[in-house]
């Protein structure tokens, strides 16, 4: 056969064989395996590989022989051929390797390489196709342009599947982003629907307690004057009921009014550890904690919180008061200060070992109304909660029966 048959046939061989490459995003490594098996076949080659090549290192990301170890490996380019294409940019034979040693070290048992660098569109060498044979072999011209016609099919499936990857993790970022924008959008919408909600209510709250005061007031004063009189042992009895009820209505229409206006501060900053400090003795002393006591761990610095000290000191008392009646009489509870300095976030802690509280009942607790004691009005913690979050903080509870019962109230830092 003449040497223009046989080139003939090897160039109409080589349009076959790239013309039947198929790249689909996601099957590089396959894609590349074809290619170094039609170059292999074309220049009938002993081993080729596609390499990629990035600080200095390379890593086989097809080979046109099976390779014994996974293909993870990475090789210093230090001293090598391959090195060598990466550096220079350009193409590189090596007919003989014993007899050439200026351009680097070829794998051991092989002597001859051609080696072509893989340039991406923007010229940037990612990495190598090379070509090695186990004998001293000529490369012609026409086998170099081969070789490197596949090596630009190669490059161009590189650079497509990291422009691939690149986009999707930029889409899956931008999924997340706008994930997180909904959701604070959420937050902030329920927010003021809740805001304008209790705007309502307790427009609508301070009219009826405004009508209801004064008949109530009048029907108190005469059950106070019937305590004056001398009356039979089962009317004092019905007396007395009748003014404990009146009294605890007049508590419950103060706790409606409180809960529904809307929450004024007079802010000033408070240290922390000296506010609970000054609170323990008034703590200690409250009815529900007879019998009973509380143990106080200050924060290890100075913590200070921008609020409203009146309504700050309501909150503690429904909580410990709260966390007194859950415990038997002889217990203790804990009161425990812990600041997070990076988040520029202060939390006061009371936790109580008495009966955990159901996970399905716990989330309705701050829920106006609902209340799981006999004579509780369900507004305590509703109140607790709304002062916490005027402050810009957040009221937690968590509850368990390995853990017992802890109430947390969240409160920013200011700088001192």
């Amino acid at each position: 056969m003449s040497l223009k048959s046989h080139n003939w046939q090897q160039e109409r061989r080589t349009l076959e064989i790239l013309s039947s490459l198929s790249y689909r995003r996601g099957e590089l490594k396959s894609y590349l395996r074809e290619i170094t098996l039609g170059v292999s076949e074309l220049l009938e080659i002993d081993w080729s590989v596609v390499t990629l090549c990035q600080y200095g290192f390379e890593k086989v990301l097809a080979s046109s022989i099976d390779l014994d170890n996974s293909g993870d490996e990475v090789y210093s380019l230090h001293g090598t051929v391959a090195g060598t294409v990466v550096d220079t940019g350009r193409s590189l034979v090596v007919s003989d390797a014993k007899t050439c040693t200026d351009y680097g070290k070829t794998p051991e048992g092989y002597q001859a390489y051609l080696g072509v660098p893989l340039r991406t569109s923007q010229s940037e060498v990612i990495g190598t196709v090379c070509l090695f044979q186990k004998q001293p072999r000529q490369f012609s011209s026409d086998e170099v342009r081969i070789a490197e016609l596949f090596a630009e099919r190669a490059a161009t499936a590189i650079d497509n599947y990291f422009l691939y990857q690149q986009q999707l993790q930029f889409n899956q970022t931008l999924e997340a982003e706008v994930a997180r924008r909904t959701e604070e959008l959420r937050a902030a919408q329920a927010k003021l629907v809740e805001q304008e909600r209790l705007a309502a209510i307790g427009e609508f709250a301070a009219c009826i307690i405004h009508e209801i005061r004064n008949p109530f007031t009048t029907m108190k004063m005469g059950l106070n004057f019937f305590q004056k009189l001398d009356l039979s042992a089962p009317a004092k009895e019905r007396l007395f009921l009748a003014l404990d009820e009146a009294n605890r209505l007049e508590r419950l229409l103060k706790e409606i009014l409180l809960y529904a206006k809307p929450q004024t501060l007079q802010l000033e900053k408070i240290d922390i550890n000296e506010f609970i400090t000054e609170m323990l003795p008034s703590l200690q002393n409250m009815p529900e904690a007879m019998e009973r006591k509380i143990a106080f761990d200050a924060a290890t610095n100075a913590t200070k919180v921008e609020g409203d000290k009146d309504k700050l000191k309501q909150v503690l008392i429904n909580i410990v008061r709260n966390a007194f009646e859950a415990i038997p009489k002889g217990e203790t509870i804990e009161l425990q200060i812990t600041n997070n300095t990076n988040l520029n976030q202060v939390w006061i802690n009371v936790h109580n070992g008495g009966e955990p509280i159901s996970p399905e009942i716990l989330p309705k607790l701050t829920q106006p109304f609902y209340s799981t004691k006999s004579s509780g009005t369900g507004l305590g913690l509703a109140i607790t909660k709304r002062i916490v979050e005027v402050h810009g903080g957040e009221l937690l509870m968590r509850s368990n029966l390995a853990e017992g019962t802890t109430v947390s109230v969240r409160l920013p830092i200011v700088t001192i």
